[in-house]
Parts: C-alpha cells; structure tokens; sequence
C-alpha cells in the first residue's frame, strides 16, 4: 500500500469500531432503573456499618446502626459525584482506554493492517482452524488464570471477532476467543493476584498453596468452554444462518471483507506495519510478567496495554501511509465512535457510589452473615459462591468484594467446617464467571458494542454456557468440601 492510496483514498464511513446504538440505549434504561433502585434502597432500608481496621479490612463483630440516610441530590448527581470518591481513578481509567482503544482500531482498519492481519491467519491456520481455536482459547484462559488479565482483553475482541469471520464463524465466536475465554480463565485462576493471591492473604493461607486442586479446575473448565464453542463453530460453519448474530455480522463481514488475500499479503509495507504493531503488543507481556513477578496488581499491565497498542496503531499506520493530519484525524474520529459507551460507565460507577455511600453494603453484609450461620458446610459453600455472584452485580472489583466479604465470613465458615481454602475456590468461581454477564460490566458492554452484539442476543447466546460452567463449579466446589481441601 503506497501513501498516496493510504491518504488520499477514499474514507469509508463504516470503518474502525462502531458501538451497538441499540446496545447502549437499552443497557442505558436497566442501568438507570438499577440506579433508582439502589437510591430508594439508600433511602428506605436501615444503615448500618461495620469498624475498619487500617487496611481497609471490616472486623467482625462491629456492625451497629447509624442515624444516617443519603441525601437525594447526591443519588441524583451520583454520575458526577462518583469523581470525588476512590472509584474516581479506575472510572478515568477505563474512559481513557476506551478512547484509545478506539482511535487506535480506525487507524489500524484504515491502514489496511486488519485485513492483513486475517489474510495471514486464515492462510496458515485455515485447514487446522479448530486446533488453533483450541490452542487460542487454551492460551487466552492460562494466561488470564496466571496473571490476572482481564479488562486490556477489551482491545483484543475486534481482531478476533474479524479472525472468526474470516473463518467461516460468527462474531460470537470472536468474542468467545478473545473477552470470555479470558473471562473464564480468570474464574478458573491458579495464581491470579487479584483473586486468588489476596483472598489467601486475608484467609491466612500460605500463598499460592493448594494449587494442584486448582489445575484441575482449570482443566475441567477449559473442556467445558473449549467443548461448546468448538460444537457451537461447526454448527455456525455448517449453516451460518444458524447464528442468531446473522444479520448484524453482514455488516462485519463486509467491512472485514478481504477480497484477494495474496494482493494483501503480498503488499509489504502492510507486512512491516503488522510487525511493528506486534512487537509494541510483545511489550504488553513484558509488563504484565513484571506486573505479576513484583505483585503490582495492574499498575504496570493495563496502562501499558493501552499505551502500547496505541503506539503500536499509531506507528502502524504511519509506516502504511497515514501520517501528520490524516493520523490524527483517523485516530479521533475513531475515539469518537467509541464515546457512546462513556454514559453507561459513569452510570456503573454511580451505582457502587449510591451503595457505598448510601451505607448499604454493610447492612447486606450482616444480614447475609446471618443467612449464612445456620447451614451446613455443603449449603455454605454454595451459598458463599451465590452471594459473590450477587455482589458482583453491584461490585465489579473483586479486590473490593474481597475486602469487604472476607473478614467477615471467613470466621464463620471456620465455624461451619468448610477448610478456607475451599473458600478461597468459592470466592474466584463466584467472581468469575459474572465479570461478562451482568448489564453493570462495563468490560462486556464494551466488548459486545464492538462487535454489534445486543446484550439479548447476548444472554441468548450464553445461557447454556453460563449453565454448564456454573453446574460443573458447584460440583468442583462440593468436591473440594467433600475431601476437606486444604
């Protein structure tokens, strides 16, 4: 491709990312209804809390009433307000990196490296198209599992979406090798910090111990995942109509369409445009084995994930032709697809604002404590499991949800019988699975935009994967009580 045909060639309105309109309005009403509701909670419930120790750690046994309630202009403004609390910092956070993800991928899409990209992977792996998508997925869950990635996968979702298409697959085949299997190797973690890691610190347990057990989680539940999304991409190659994703991937499959793939792979500044973005990308392991050597839970993966795929985009589309005014101009319109998505973040931000700040988690937390007291170790393992599943739904971070649950139950599950290493296994498989399944996700709101995926369309097509995943967690975590894991 010479810089002629890169700069002055014909701008195609539909490249680079476009987020789901539709996506963003629905999930806008269910964001905003949960809002009032955790407002009205705030107003109508009584508030209580629990003392905290220096670390931020609840201690048990300190939960009194308080003579407080939230005033409203704060639940009106909590979008707003959500900047002068701790959560302030991941929300820019995760706004800047959307914003880069996006500007980025119009570069990529207009320099024609996408489409380079696919041609080279359906040209070496089209006859063993199911062995790589087992290697992938296998690779996408260990590396997840290792060191905890699981946001900067975000970046990942539109080339495998594009791969899968080119395969003969559908978008939610893309999405399942990129976002869920990192997703399900998150929930099915060995020596994840974010999960793993702390929880056996606040339990008391040696670091990193019972690992074998958590091999073998991690093998069952990578033949779950691999097993229904092999099935699912033969039934989808077989008849594509099948896809309940049809209709919006023939928009995809056009802006993805490669024509003569040798004429593209046969074009070399394309081929070094390739490679200068995959060796930024080679950079973003370096800094997430850094990350996970020195204990620096994402302060070193995500940020560098997204400066150096940007980078990588940028420089990408310089070598191709698109420099100066025609770089920047691609790169923001980009940014400017993807802004849509800001709202629903600010909206997910407000909601654990309105909660914190509404002195409501700690009241759940008491009462939970209580539900909890009165079983048997088998139940409460269960249920341990079940109430991470529904603080997820209101608390994205497992490190929050760590801090807050643990102190509290760990010494109650010591009462019940159930070994904290089990808890330790009921707490990562509770946080999961759920990272990718609730409207207040903001990582699969992102990724599903991106690929023109409604979230109907998309419990539609996980529900049965959600169930089996869930069925063989419960049985591995009855296992782990059965034989006293520890």
């Amino acid at each position: 491709m010479n810089e002629g045909n890169a700069v002055s060639g014909p701008q195609n309105a539909d490249s680079g990312l476009r987020i789901n309109k539709k996506t963003i309005l629905f999930i806008a009403v269910i964001l905003f209804a949960i809002m009032a509701f955790v407002g009205t909670l705030s107003q109508t419930v009584p508030r209580g809390v629990y003392a905290e120790d220096a670390d931020g750690k609840i201690i048990d046994g300190t939960y009194e009433l308080i003579d407080y309630k939230m005033p409203v202009w704060k639940i009106v403004l909590s979008p707003i307000m959500v900047f002068t609390a701790s959560e302030s910092v991941t929300g820019l956070a995760i706004i800047i990196f959307i914003i880069l993800i996006g500007g980025t991928f119009l570069v990529l899409d207009k320099c024609g490296a996408l489409k380079y990209i696919m041609a080279s992977v359906v040209k070496r792996f089209g006859r063993k198209k199911y062995l790589m998508l087992c290697v992938m997925v296998f690779i996408m869950m260990a590396l997840s599992s290792v060191a905890g990635i699981l946001e900067e996968s975000v970046t990942l979702v539109p080339i495998a979406a594009a791969i899968a298409l080119a395969l003969g697959w559908d978008s939610f085949v893309g999405l399942s090798l990129s976002l869920v299997a990192i997703a399900f190797g998150f929930t099915a973690a060995t020596f994840n910090p974010f999960n793993v890691l702390l929880v056996q610190r606040l339990a008391g347990l040696d670091i990193f111990s019972g690992l074998w057990y958590r091999i073998i989680v991690f093998i069952v539940i990578y033949i779950v995942f691999a097993g229904f999304l092999v099935a699912y991409a033969k039934k989808i190659e077989k008849d594509p109509k099948k896809s309940i994703a049809y209709e919006s991937d023939k928009i995809l499959r056009e802006k993805y369409d490669m024509g003569d793939s040798e004429k593209i792979l046969a074009d070399k500044s394309l081929g070094k445009a390739v490679k200068v973005f995959a060796l930024c990308l080679s950079g973003v392991f370096v800094m997430t084995a850094l990350d996970f050597a020195f204990k620096m839970e994402g302060m070193l993966s995500m940020p560098s994930m997204a400066l150096l795929f940007t980078a990588g985009g940028l420089s990408a589309g310089a070598v191709c032709g698109l420099r100066g005014k025609n770089l920047l101009k691609s790169f923001f319109s980009g940014a400017k697809a993807v802004a849509p998505v800001i709202p629903l973040l600010l909206f997910i931000l407000a909601i654990t604002y309105i909660l914190r700040e509404g002195r409501i988690i700690h009241t759940l937390l008491y009462h939970i404590y209580n539900l909890i007291a009165g079983v048997g170790p088998y139940s409460a393992i269960l249920l341990l499991c079940l109430i991470v599943i529904i603080f997820e739904f209101f608390i994205g971070s497992g490190t929050a949800k760590a801090f807050l649950m643990m102190p509290i139950l760990l010494p109650l599950t010591d009462l019940i019988g159930v070994e904290r290493q089990a808890v330790v296994l009921s707490f990562c498989l509770g946080d999961g699975f759920t990272n990718i399944l609730y409207p207040t996700s903001g990582i699969m709101i992102i990724a599903i935009g991106l690929v023109g995926i409604s979230y109907r369309k998309w419990l539609k097509f996980s529900w049965k994967l959600f169930l089996m995943s869930g069925a063989a967690a419960a049985g591995l975590m009855l296992l782990a009580v059965f034989i006293g894991y520890h």
